[in-house]
C-alpha cells in the first residue's frame, strides 16, 4: 500500500514538471516573437501616394516631353466674346500627321491653299515662319515672301517642316478646284493640306448650304486622289462686311451660315476644323473685335499687314496645342 502511495506521488511531480516545462517553453516563445515585432516596422501592405511629388517619367517620356513647345495666347484682351483658340477634331483626323512631326525624320510638308486672304502671303508665311521656328529650318532654303513672290517653298531635302502657300484672289473651294491646281498641290506631295475659304462663298446672293458642301466635297475628292498620304485642315473665315448703297458698309450676316456650313461638315466627314470666326467673337462680336482694333483695309473684308499677322499667330497657337495634346497622349 505505501509503496503504491509512493509510485502516485513520483508520476505526480512528474507530470507537474511537464506542465511547468511547457508554460516557460511557451514563455520564452512569446517574449522571442515580440522583440521580433518591437524590432522591426510593420511592412504596409501599400504604399501611400506622395501627394507633395510630381511624377516620375520614364527616360523614354522625358525625350517625349522635351517636345513640347511652348505657345502663347494671340488674342488681343480688347477682343469681346472669343472662344478658346483649339482646333477641332474628336476623332483625331490629324494623329498620322502629329506623328510624322513629331519622328520628323524626313520632310514634312504643308500646303495651305485659299482665297486672298492666303494670296496675301502675310497670313500663312507668318504661320509658315513660326514653325520652321519651332521644328527647325533645315528643310527650306529661307527667302522674303511677298505678294509679288511665290509662296512655294524651296525644298534642301533635309528633314523639317515644308509650309507651301497657294491661295487665289476671288477664290471659292468651287472655282479652285481646276485640274492644273489640283495637280500643282499633288506634286508637292502634302502630308497637311489647310483648307481657307470661305470669304466670297458668303459674298454669294444666293448662298446655298447644301451647294456649298457639294463644292467642297469635290475639292476634297479631288485632292485624295493624288495626295494619298495627306491629312486635311478646314479654318473658318475671319469674317466680312458687304455694301449696303453707295458708301455704308454692314456686317455680312451669311459668314454665320458659311461657318455653320464649314463646322456640320468637317464634323460628319471626320476632318479637323479651326474656326477663326467664332474665336475671334463669332457672330455677334468677330467683325466688331476687327473693326475696333483697326484691322480692316477699307473695304472691310481684306486686312492691314497686323490684322494678317494676328490670324498667322493664332493659327500657329491652336496648331502647337493641338501637336502638344498629341505629345501628352504619347507620354504614358
Amino acid at each position: 500500500m505505501e509503496r503504491s502511495n509512493m509510485k502516485r506521488r513520483k508520476h505526480t511531480r512528474q507530470n507537474s514538471f511537464l506542465f511547468l516545462k511547457y508554460i516557460v517553453l511557451g514563455y520564452m516563445i512569446l517574449v522571442q516573437s515580440m522583440s521580433v515585432m518591437i524590432a522591426q516596422d510593420m511592412i504596409p501592405v501599400k504604399a501611400k501616394r506622395d501627394h507633395n511629388s510630381g511624377p516620375v517619367y520614364s527616360s523614354a517620356a522625358m525625350e517625349k516631353l522635351m517636345k513640347f513647345i511652348p505657345v502663347a495666347s494671340s488674342i488681343p484682351p480688347s477682343f469681346k466674346d472669343t472662344t478658346e483658340n483649339v482646333i477641332l477634331d474628336p476623332t483625331g483626323s490629324l494623329d498620322c500627321f502629329w506623328e510624322k512631326l513629331s519622328v520628323l525624320d524626313r520632310p514634312v510638308r504643308i500646303v495651305h491653299i485659299g482665297d486672298s486672304h492666303v494670296r496675301g502671303h502675310v497670313f500663312p508665311y507668318v504661320m509658315r515662319k513660326l514653325l520652321e521656328e519651332d521644328f527647325g529650318h533645315g528643310a527650306v532654303i529661307d527667302y522674303n515672301v511677298t505678294y509679288n513672290t511665290t509662296g512655294l517653298a524651296h525644298e534642301t531635302g533635309k528633314a523639317g517642316v515644308v509650309y507651301h502657300i497657294l491661295g487665289i484672289n476671288g477664290a471659292t473651294c468651287e472655282s479652285f478646284n481646276k485640274p492644273e491646281r489640283i495637280t500643282e498641290i499633288t506634286s508637292l506631295n502634302p502630308d497637311l493640306v489647310i483648307m481657307s475659304f470661305g470669304t466670297n462663298e458668303a459674298h454669294g446672293r444666293n448662298y446655298r448650304s447644301s451647294e456649298h458642301r457639294i463644292q467642297m466635297m469635290n475639292l476634297i475628292k479631288e485632292l485624295k486622289k493624288g495626295c494619298i498620304n495627306s491629312e486635311f485642315l478646314i479654318t473658318t473665315p475671319p469674317g466680312a462686311y458687304v455694301k449696303s448703297g453707295r458708301r455704308n458698309r454692314i456686317i455680312n450676316v451669311r459668314t454665320p451660315k458659311v461657318v455653320e456650313t464649314e463646322k456640320s461638315f468637317a464634323a460628319e466627314n471626320q476632318l479637323a476644323i479651326w474656326d477663326l470666326y467664332d474665336v475671334v467673337g463669332g457672330e455677334k462680336f468677330a467683325c466688331k473685335n476687327w473693326t475696333a482694333a483697326g484691322l480692316y483695309q477699307r473695304d472691310k473684308i481684306h486686312f492691314t499687314r497686323e490684322g494678317y499677322t494676328l490670324q498667322g499667330l493664332l493659327l500657329h497657337e491652336a496648331f502647337i496645342k493641338a501637336y502638344n495634346d498629341y505629345v501628352a497622349t504619347k507620354i504614358y
